[in-house]
This record gives C-alpha cells, sequence and structure tokens, in this order.
C-alpha cells in the first residue's frame, strides 16, 4: 500500500525529515498491517495511561495532559520538521486535529481522576462505536458493533456506581474521540509522514497549556515530574498517534472505530495491572465480548 501524498500546500522545509525518517518510516510502517498498527498503538496508549494517573496527585489531571502533549510535539516537531506552507484547508484540518486531541485528552483524564481507567474508557467507546455503527453498509459489521457495544455496557458496571462528573468527562471524550477518528481520516489523507500530526499535536500543546498552569502551576517545573511527562508523551502521543494515523490512512474510518473496541479492554487490563484497579467477574466477559468483535471486524475487513 502506498502512504498518501502531501497535498500541494504542505510539505517539509528542505523536502525530507530528519536524517530520512520519512523515508525509513514509511518503508517500515508500510509493511506492517494496518490491524497491528492499531493493536501497537491501543496498548501504548492505555499502559501510558495508567502511568499518567499515578502522576496526577502531584501535577493535576491538566497538567499532566498539558506536559504529554507539549513533549509530544517537541518531539514530533524536531523529527519531521514540518512547514507551515499549508493551503488554507489543510491548516484548518491541522487546527481542528489539534484542539480535538487537547479537548480528547483533558477530557479522558478528568474522567481518570474520578473512575477507574476501564470504565472511562469503555463509556469515552461510544465515540468511535457510533462512527462503526453510522459508517457500515454491512450487516456483519453492525454485528460485530453490537457485540461490541454489549462488552461496553458490562464492563461499565463498576460495584457501587460511578461518579457522574466522571462519567460526563467520559462522554465528552468520546464525542471528541468520534471527531478524532473522521478528523484524523482527513488528516493523513492532505498529508504525509508526520508532519501534519506535528503540527496538529503542538496546536493541542498550545490550547492545553493555560489548563494545565492554572490547575498544577510550579510542580509542572519539577524535574522528576518533567521527565515522567517526557515518559507519557511518548507512550500515550508519539508512539499511538503515529500508528493510529498511518492505520487511517490504510483502512475506512468505520472499520479503525470496531478496531478501537480494544481499548476498553486494554485500559482495564492496564488498570488492573499498573494501578491495582480489580475486575469483576461480568467485566472480564465484557472483555471477552470486545476482544471477539475487534477480531470479527479485523477477519471481515480482509
Amino acid at each position: 500500500m502506498q502512504v498518501a501524498q502531501v497535498d500541494s500546500g504542505a510539505g517539509f522545509s528542505d523536502g525530507r525529515s530528519l536524517f530520512g525518517v520519512e523515508r525509513v518510516s514509511a518503508r517500515a510502517l508500510g509493511a506492517v498491517p494496518p490491524p497491528l498498527l492499531v493493536l501497537l498503538g491501543v496498548v501504548s496508549l492505555q499502559v501510558g495511561a495508567a502511568f499518567a494517573k499515578q502522576l496526577f496527585a502531584t501535577a493535576g489531571a491538566s497538567g499532566v495532559v498539558a506536559l504529554r502533549l507539549l513533549f509530544a510535539a517537541v518531539v514530533l516537531l524536531v523529527v519531521w520538521r514540518p512547514s507551515v506552507r499549508l493551503s488554507r484547508r489543510t491548516l484548518a484540518v491541522v487546527a481542528g486535529y489539534g484542539a480535538v486531541l487537547a479537548g480528547m485528552n483533558m477530557c479522558i483524564y478528568q474522567s481518570f481522576e474520578r473512575i477507574p481507567l476501564g470504565a472511562a474508557v469503555t463509556i469515552e467507546f461510544l465515540g468511535p462505536l457510533a462512527v462503526a455503527v453510522v459508517g457500515s453498509r454491512r450487516k456483519l459489521d453492525v454485528l460485530w458493533a453490537l457485540l461490541a457495544g454489549a462488552g461496553v455496557f458490562l464492563l461499565s458496571r463498576v460495584e457501587g456506581g460511578l461518579d457522574w462528573i466522571g462519567v460526563g468527562f467520559a462522554l465528552a471524550a468520546g464525542t471528541m474521540w468520534a471527531c478524532y477518528i473522521l478528523l484524523g481520516a482527513k488528516l493523513g489523507s492532505r498529508t504525509s509522514g508526520g508532519s501534519g500530526l506535528a503540527l496538529g499535536m503542538a496546536f493541542g500543546a498550545v490550547v492545553a497549556a493555560p489548563f494545565g498552569v492554572a490547575e498544577a502551576g510550579p510542580a509542572l517545573l519539577d524535574p522528576a515530574v518533567l521527565v515522567a511527562g517526557a515518559v507519557v508523551a511518548l507512550m500515550s502521543s508519539v508512539i499511538p498517534y503515529s500508528l493510529e494515523l498511518e492505520a487511517l490512512r490504510r483502512m475506512p474510518p468505520r472499520v479503525f472505530g470496531i478496531l478501537m473496541s480494544l481499548e476498553p479492554a486494554v485500559a482495564a487490563l492496564a488498570g488492573l495491572l499498573v494501578l491495582g484497579e480489580q475486575l469483576g467477574a461480568w467485566q472480564w466477559v465484557a472483555i471477552g465480548c470486545v476482544v471477539t468483535a475487534s477480531v470479527g471486524s479485523t477477519r471481515s475487513s480482509v
């Protein structure tokens, strides 16, 4: 499969990325099946989220988001060195992508602060699930979406109930996640390599920065927090978003949305292994439903 070509208004300042990264990474990622790219991105994102939650007591949810996006933007800008000479439409897509990226992360981290990781991501998944159902043209795809939806319902049944503010933030994050999928597909078609992702991440960092400073203040300058923020940025932004953007170039948004049904299962497992958030029997059944839906959608898309 060929990576989507950049439009007439985008490119790099000298026609190449740092040390030829664009050419090397495009070849490397091009050899990996899109479903595997999504899986690797999901694991990196959710394990990174579990580690990020441990930083909330020191830097706050918004502070961690600000650090995450800032470090991710710096890495991507240095590596890809994108040109800002973009067409107006491409610039609008980049700005929209960055704003949605910032909003999605701020909302889901606020949710993480109030409810278990697995439950928050499960509720957030309603966004991409809606994309999958609305974009489906085959009955089989609807079946997989319904099975994933059943898993979402079971996984969200946490004993003792859930904080409704946390649920509200998760729903808001889900809405932005749906927009992220659609805008990510447009971004992938209008830019090449990681140029659009780098610019979008930088715009998202600018949007998130005031919220992070307001909540965390001087704590953001603590060396230990900065190092931890850099690690979270790599695991939760640079790696997963790069993989997802490449995957979106080579698969329909509806298929991508169903594959992302792995998110609740991986988030629940990450919460269990990293944070000690226990799962009930029905929640393990839910994980089976979600994984089965993901595998089924992958096989049916071939």
